[in-house]
């Protein structure tokens, strides 16, 4: 359910839209499938999705801001249903964006998939954690430390972290049967962040670019299941 509103989500990002109308597409469209969305509510937080663009690393609340061609669009969308949840985000851009912001989407989405790689029974949490920030460093970005993946299950944050920096072989031991959302959160330029006055939207401290992408994993004995995947998505 999450994977099919994310990607009927990607096909609203465009030029002229404002971002209000993504929030009233998730909440439509979930009471249609019979799931709740996992954000309205949660400590306050006023929308279903999130929508951060450009600067903006996370929890961008939708507004009137319409969005403008080459802007860079990170979608974070929640569903709860029947009393589990899951979490997935995507970044894309609005229109013809330019090839730095593409080049940052991309490695972006790499890391995730470098990460989930690691979600396998008696690994540690920061061996999914080193991965992304040694991917995403060797190619001249910057890892965001402030926000980090999380347990998910019953509840929508759950233990452990999963931060996305750190040395290798540290943390929880993981097991069969956990889930995690990995997150990765990259900067365009320095690691740095700031919240809004709003209380909710971190933006880069430097006003460069900010990408992130993320999945709900099941950690098995073998290869990792990845939940939130789409219909015919590419494994990496």
């Amino acid at each position: 359910m999450a994977a099919l509103v994310r990607e009927e989500l990607r096909s609203l990002v465009r030029p002229g839209i404002e971002t209000r109308e993504m929030n009233a597409f998730v909440e439509k469209r979930l009471a249609k499938l019979g799931g709740k969305p996992a954000f309205k509510g949660y400590r306050g937080y006023p929308a279903s999705v999130c929508v951060s663009v450009n600067e903006e690393v996370v929890h961008g609340i939708p507004g009137q801001r319409r969005l403008a061609a080459g802007d860079l669009v990170s979608v974070d969308v929640g569903v709860e249903y029947k009393g589990f949840f899951s979490d997935t985000a995507f970044s894309s851009g609005a229109g013809e964006i330019n090839g730095a912001t593409a080049t940052l989407m991309t490695v972006t989405r790499a890391a995730l998939w470098e990460g989930i790689s690691r979600a396998r029974e008696g690994n540690h949490v920061s061996d999914i954690s080193n991965a992304v920030q040694k991917f995403v460093e060797a190619r001249g970005f910057s890892v965001v430390r402030d926000f980090v993946g999380h347990g998910i299950g019953r509840h929508l944050h759950e233990e452990p972290q999963v931060p996305n920096y750190g040395a290798s072989g540290q943390g929880m031991v993981l097991k069969a049967g956990q889930m995690l959302a990995i997150e990765p959160m990259v900067n365009e330029g320095g690691a740095a962040v700031r919240v809004l006055d709003n209380g909710w939207t971190a933006v880069a401290v430097d006003g460069r670019r900010s990408a992130h992408f993320e999945h709900t994993v099941l950690v098995t004995q073998g290869d990792p299941e990845v939940l939130t995947l789409a219909e015919g998505e590419a494994l990496a």
